[in-house]
């Protein structure tokens, strides 16, 4: 029990219960398929499970913003459908950028790919594997929508949810094609990494979240604009957290490769500033190295430029600004005392946090 009196670890464990009984229920659906689709539902299964449950947190206390939950279990199973729709941005984000762990464990396509190279089937392994993970993405992006709809609660209070829902959907795909497309041009001045951080990460981990469990309780629009400035900042300040964990993360704390943003090459706000303020001979050896297999020599060497260019401090710079920003919106915000409470302790955990 946290100092608020909110059990968050309590939270996601209901959360996780909500997500268990769903996929149970496609489960017993997609039988009739057999054994490919009961496999399908197995990777489901692992790629819902753990994390940190930011999301539906904030659309948790979005809600509870402005008022009580007229139906707990109703409200926690839309916060819990914000939880399959990472999930999918996740299992597709996997594969557009190669990766081969997520949380410790073989990436969705890596795992499938796995299976079929076991199996001795015909045809390209990763491809197969690319394949699945594509098709699983798509399935949790249908179910998030679905347990949404379905979440229990009349659909006149649902639909201004499903607004907010569709817009945020539509973000985080052309943010994501936005990050793909920068990649590929390999190269990226801060207003366009920053862009691509609010559009892909920001505003779905955070904002977005928080507009729909206000929504579900009925706020209007000056309830949502102030969210807005608490939500957005902050989601910021959480992805330039995310980018510098990747670069400088434990892997024995985040479940991935060292530097494993360095060898997927992303044009992050964090490598714009070093790239800007690095010596030439080492902005050259940055540049050129982002997105090759690199040894842990190799990953040292570029942490050592981006420590040295002041790119790091820079960012930690920005993410105390953003929070403060952020949490003096919230002061100012017309909001439940005891939501105001945990929607502080959920900033402080967004932005602080090793993992």
């Amino acid at each position: 029990m946290e100092s608020n009196g909110w059990d968050s670890a309590g939270f996601r464990d209901r959360v996780q219960v909500v997500l268990d009984d769903f996929l149970d229920t496609r489960a017993a659906q997609l039988a009739p398929l057999g054994d490919d689709a009961a496999r399908l539902l197995a990777e489901a299964r692992t790629t819902v499970r753990g994390g940190k449950r930011l999301r539906a947190s904030f659309c948790w206390w979005g809600h509870h913003a402005v008022a009580p939950a007229s139906d707990e279990t109703a409200v926690l199973r839309a916060c819990a459908a914000l939880e399959l729709l990472h999930a999918s941005a996740l299992v597709h984000d996997d594969v557009m950028d190669a990766s081969d762990t997520r949380r410790g464990r073989p990436a969705t396509h890596r795992q499938l790919e796995g299976e079929h190279r076991a199996a001795g089937w015909r045809g390209d392994p990763a491809q197969y594997g690319e394949a699945g993970a594509i098709i699983l993405g798509d399935l949790l992006l249908s179910w998030s929508d679905q347990l949404l709809r379905r979440c229990g609660l009349p659909l006149t209070e649902v639909a201004p949810a499903l607004e907010v829902f569709d817009l945020c959907r539509s973000e985080v795909v052309a943010g994501q094609f936005l990050d793909v497309s920068v990649q590929a041009r390999g190269r990226a001045d801060v207003e366009t990494a920053m862009t691509v951080l609010r559009y892909k990460s920001a505003k779905y981990s955070i904002e977005r979240p928080l507009h729909i469990g206000a929504a579900l309780a009925g706020a209007g629009p000056a309830v949502l604009e102030s969210l807005s400035a608490f939500g957005l900042p902050l989601g910021e300040a959480f992805q330039l957290r995310d980018d510098l964990l990747g670069v400088f993360g434990d892997p024995g704390t985040t479940g991935k490769p060292a530097g494993d943003d360095l060898v997927e090459g992303k044009r992050t706000v964090l490598v714009a500033l070093a790239l800007d303020a690095a010596p030439p001979a080492d902005a050259a050896l940055l540049d050129r190295s982002l997105g090759t297999p690199l040894d842990e020599a190799s990953v040292a060497r570029l942490r050592e430029v981006i420590d040295a260019s002041g790119a790091r401090s820079q960012v930690e710079a920005v993410i105390e600004h953003l929070s403060e920003l952020a949490v003096t919106a919230l002061d100012k915000a017309p909001v439940e005392a005891g939501a105001r409470d945990a929607l502080r302790a959920l900033a402080e955990a967004a932005t602080q946090r090793t993992v």
